[in-house]
C-alpha cells in the first residue's frame, strides 16, 4: 500500500540566494521519498524561464551534481511519485510543465481526481494535447484555461471548481510559489520559513530537513502565495474535513506533524488503545517493521509486556521479482525481513502490523515467527479492517482482493495463521489521532466516502461545491 506522491516548493529572494533552489528542493525531495519511488522532478525559475529535469527512479539516483546544477534557479517546485493514476512511464513524471500566451507554470500534484476522465475529455474537445494518462496534466490544462481568461487567484478557484477528489498542489507561476489543498483537505500540506525564503511541503519533516521553522498546515480550501511573503486566498471552506486517516496510521513519517498532530504520537496512541481494547498474556510485543514499531512501544508501556525487536527489515532492498516457486517467494520475503530467532523462540509474541490489506504478506511474516520458534502469534493490527478500495490517492486493492471484505476476522484469522487477530475499533482509531470522525476519511474502513464515487455511498460533503465558496 502506497501513497502517491510527495511535493515540495520553495521561494528564495533572489539577492541572497538566486541560483540554488534546486539543492534544497532535492535534500526536501530525499525526506519525503518514501511517499513515492517511482520517479522524480524539479523545475525552478531562474527570473527569465523555467527550468526543468525529471526522470524515473529515487531521487538520488536520477540527479546528480551535473543536473542540479544546470538547474539554477531562486525559486522551484518538486516532487516524487507513486502511481496512482497513470501508468509508471518518464511521460507520467512530474512536475508537468505548460506555456500559454501569458508564460509557464509548473504544476505538482499528490492526490487523485475521480472525475480526471470527464475533464479529459472536456478539455481534449477543446483542442488540448495530451502526452501523458496522468490526472496532474489534467489539472495543468484546466488551470491554464483559466489563466487565460481569469487572474490568478480566480483561475484557481475555477479550476477548484471543476476538480472532484483529493488534491494538495504546488504550482510554480512567474517566480512565485503557490500551494492548493483541496477543500475537504485529504492530503496533507504545511508551510515553513527557511533562511531568506520559505517552503511548502507535503510533510514537516522535509522543513526540519532544511532547518527550516514549521509555520502551519495549509487549511483545506485555501489558496498560499509564497514570495517575499505568504498571501493567503480562502477559497471554499466545508463545514467537515476529510483527512486521510490512512497518512497516521501508515504513510507520513513518525517525526512529522500533520493537521497539527505528531504522527509518532498518534501512533503510540494506537499502540496503547490496542493494549487497552485487548488486554492479551503473552512474553513479547513485537512489530513489523517499520510503521509499527512506535504502536509496538506504546502497546508496550501500556501493558507491561516487554518490547522486542523479532523482525529486522533489509532497508537496502528494492523491488523484487515475481518468483516462479514457493521456496524462492519464502526468499524473497526474507530478503526484506528475517527474524531475530532468539528473541522469539519458544515466546508467546503479540506481533503488531499497522494494516492488513491482501493478507499474504502478514500470513508469510507470521510463517516467519513460526520457523523461528515462537509458541503462539497474536496479531494485533493498528487500523480497522479495510473493506472499501480508496479512490483518493491510495494504491490499495480492489475489494475482490481485499480479504477483510469477504471474510470475517475469524476467517482472516485462519488465512493468515494467526493465533488470534484483533483490529483497534474505528472509535480507539479516531481517539489515537485526536480529529473528530466527521473530519476524517474513513471510506476504506466503512465504505461511506466524503465525496460522490459513482457506485458507492458517499456522505456528500463535497457533492456541491458552490456551496462551500468563500467570498
Amino acid at each position: 500500500m502506497k501513497d502517491k506522491c510527495g511535493v515540495v516548493g520553495v521561494w528564495f529572494d533572489k539577492e541572497k540566494n538566486r541560483d540554488s533552489a534546486a539543492i534544497y528542493i532535492y535534500y526536501a525531495l530525499q525526506a519525503l521519498q518514501h511517499r513515492g519511488q517511482e520517479s522524480s522532478g524539479i523545475a525552478v525559475y531562474n527570473g527569465n524561464a523555467v527550468l526543468n529535469d525529471k526522470g524515473m527512479g529515487l531521487v538520488t539516483d536520477y540527479f546528480n551534481r551535473d543536473r542540479l546544477q544546470r538547474l539554477a534557479g531562486y525559486s522551484g517546485i518538486g516532487h516524487v511519485r507513486y502511481s496512482t493514476t497513470g501508468s509508471s512511464r518518464v511521460e507520467n513524471c512530474q512536475p508537468f510543465i505548460v506555456s500559454y500566451k501569458n508564460g509557464t507554470i509548473a504544476l505538482a500534484h499528490n492526490g487523485n481526481l475521480v472525475n480526471y476522465r470527464e475533464l479529459k475529455k472536456e478539455l481534449e474537445a477543446d483542442g488540448r494535447v495530451f502526452i501523458s494518462d496522468s490526472d496532474t496534466e489534467v489539472i495543468s490544462h484546466l488551470l491554464v484555461k483559466n489563466l487565460m481568461r481569469n487572474d490568478l487567484v480566480e483561475a484557481v478557484r475555477e479550476t477548484m471548481r471543476k476538480l472532484v477528489g483529493s488534491y494538495s498542489l504546488v504550482i510554480l507561476a512567474g517566480d512565485k510559489i503557490i500551494g492548493v489543498r483541496d477543500p475537504l483537505g485529504f492530503k496533507p500540506l504545511c508551510i515553513g520559513r527557511l533562511d531568506s525564503g520559505y517552503i511548502i511541503a507535503s510533510e514537516s519533516a522535509a522543513i526540519d530537513t532544511l532547518s527550516g521553522e514549521l509555520l502551519r498546515d495549509v487549511a483545506p480550501g485555501e489558496m498560499v502565495v509564497l514570495s517575499d511573503k505568504i498571501e493567503s486566498h480562502k477559497l471554499f471552506k466545508c463545514k467537515n474535513h476529510a483527512h486521510c486517516m490512512f497518512e497516521f496510521v501508515y504513510f507520513a513519517r513518525p517525526d512529522s506533524i500533520i493537521d497539527g498532530k505528531l504522527v509518532y504520537r498518534v501512533r503510540h496512541r494506537i499502540g496503547e488503545e490496542l493494549a487497552r481494547e485487548c488486554p492479551t498474556k503473552a512474553d513479547v510485543v513485537s512489530p513489523v517493521p517499520d510503521s509499527g514499531i512506535t504502536s509496538a512501544i506504546g502497546y508496550s508501556n501500556t501493558s507491561g509486556v516487554h518490547y522486542t525487536e523479532g523482525l529486522i527489515k533489509n532497508r537496502y532492498v528494492g523491488r523484487t521479482f515475481i518468483m516462479p516457486n514457493q521456496d524462492l517467494r519464502e526468499t524473497a520475503v526474507r530478503l526484506k525481513l528475517n527474524t531475530v530467532r532468539e528473541n522469539v523462540a519458544g515466546k508467546d509474541v503479540i506481533l503488531i502490523d499497522d494494516s492488513i490489506v491482501r493478507g499474504t504478506t502478514s500470513r508469510r511474516i507470521i510463517d516467519l515467527i513460526r520457523r523461528a520458534g515462537a509458541k503462539s502469534v497474536h496479531a494485533r493490527i493498528g487500523s480497522p479492517p479495510i473493506i472499501s478500495p480508496c479512490y483518493l490517492g491510495i494504491d490499495m486493492a480492489t475489494r475482490e482482493e481485499l480479504i477483510a471484505a469477504h471474510k470475517s476476522i475469524k476467517g482472516v484469522e485462519f488465512m493468515i495463521g494467526a493465533d488470534s487477530l484483533y483490529y483497534i475499533s474505528l472509535d480507539g482509531l479516531v481517539k489515537a489521532i485526536g480529529i473528530d470522525k466527521e473530519d476524517l476519511c474513513t471510506g476504506c474502513l466503512t465504505g461511506i466516502y466524503p465525496l460522490e464515487i459513482p457506485g458507492e455511498r458517499c456522505e456528500s460533503k463535497q457533492t456541491k461545491l458552490n456551496n462551500f465558496a468563500c467570498d
